[in-house]
């Protein structure tokens, strides 16, 4: 099975393949890969929550087993004579197994986040649908395709889902129901960490009683032993209980940027999603094969980060200092993560310029000091 099925996916999205699309459906380039970004994530948290209802598993399995040929001819068929029906299929499949409501609610989550019309988000999810479905089945394989095997493919990638999906489709589409299979990973985190504070207020308060204890009989143990040790149990406690879950926390989104328009481009928008799409292609990146799928992505995120510097310029101070503190505080999370992705054996030398263009333009954007070359 894919060790992450998200980014295998976008793996299969090569640059001509974006191109592709981007043209048959008549839309700028980076509007489509902003598009293509969060609904893959999205498809599979959606195809999740329809194989948790009943008999929706095996509506899942027949879909993918009516799709097993698609990676092979999906190339030809963007752009291509085969386009209209592939979109057709595509959207059929998705009214069939989400509902029209929900495909419906779907698309225009797309659409809201992208910057698409209703129409070319649906008929990008028409496109992509079907790729998903391939790609789903390539990893199970033909023998083995059945309700368990996909069931159980789908709930192991729960976690890997959540965290490439931008939290601003998490926002749109939050009560439609698409979401509930991996919303459960996105609070593991937070209970962990209720967990951990309650031992740790527990231990606290059994020990400052002890202290109390040793101070009224005059003990000659130093009272301040007391102390130490419920620290050193809550630092262990802490460790173990969050310590699997530290990539988690380190990808939490800070606070948006508010809406600050300028000659009718609204700024906080565009730096919510260059920095949604900074974050989402670095969570994909376990490999160098899937760091080359990022590179086009990262790639763009920071030419439309360096066109927001720009706009950036014409705001009041107050209006820049907001946009300013937004990415500073997003830098923190986006260094851990090129730090974390640039230590893998194999992907330096293919993400390590574009990341250091990326921190610098961040950091400009910011008016932070840069990260590149202090070693961080």
């Amino acid at each position: 099975m894919a060790a992450n099925l998200v980014s295998y996916v976008m793996q299969l999205l090569t640059p001509d393949m974006i191109g592709r699309m981007a043209a048959a459906l008549g839309l700028n380039r980076d509007d489509a890969q902003t598009g293509i970004g969060a609904a893959v994530p999205a498809l599979l948290a959606a195809f999740s929550s329809a194989a948790a209802k009943p008999g929706g598993a095996q509506n899942l399995v027949d879909s993918v087993k009516r799709q097993s040929g698609v990676l092979d001819n999906l190339a030809g068929m963007i752009g291509g004579g085969g386009q209209s029906s592939l979109i057709e299929k595509g959207t059929g499949m998705l009214g069939s197994l989400l509902g029209g409501q929900d495909q419906s609610a779907l698309a225009g989550a797309i659409g809201k986040y992208a910057g698409l019309g209703q129409n070319a988000s649906s008929s990008l999810l028409g496109m992509l649908a079907p790729l998903v479905m391939g790609a789903i089945g390539k990893q199970i394989g033909t023998g083995n395709l059945d309700a368990n095997s996909v069931t159980g493919l789908l709930t192991s990638q729960k976690d890997q889902i959540a965290q490439a999906l931008p939290s601003g489709m998490s926002r749109l589409l939050g009560g439609t129901g698409l979401l509930d299979s991996v919303t459960g990973a996105a609070g593991s985190a937070a209970a962990a960490a209720g967990q951990a504070g309650r031992a740790a207020a527990a231990a606290t308060g059994q020990y400052a009683s002890a202290a109390g204890r040793a101070a009224a009989t005059g003990s000659a143990v130093p009272t301040w032993i007391y102390w130490v040790i419920p620290l050193a149990l809550i630092a262990g406690l802490a460790w173990y209980l969050l310590g699997d879950r530290i990539d988690q926390v380190a990808q939490q989104e800070p606070a948006p940027a508010p809406s600050i328009v300028v000659g009718g481009v609204d700024i906080g928008k565009q730096v919510n999603d260059s920095l949604g799409q900074v974050r989402t292609s670095l969570a994909g990146v376990t490999d160098a094969a899937s760091a080359r799928a990022a590179l086009p992505r990262l790639q763009a995120a920071t030419a439309q980060i360096d066109k927001v510097g720009t706009m950036v310029g014409q705001l009041p101070a107050e209006q820049r200092q907001v946009v300013g503190g937004v990415v500073a505080s997003a830098m923190v999370t986006i260094d851990q993560m090129i730090n974390k992705v640039l230590a893998i054996p194999g992907i330096g030398d293919v993400l390590k310029p574009t990341a250091d263009n990326l921190r610098t333009k961040l950091a400009a954007l910011s008016g932070q000091p840069s990260t590149v070359g202090t070693g961080r």
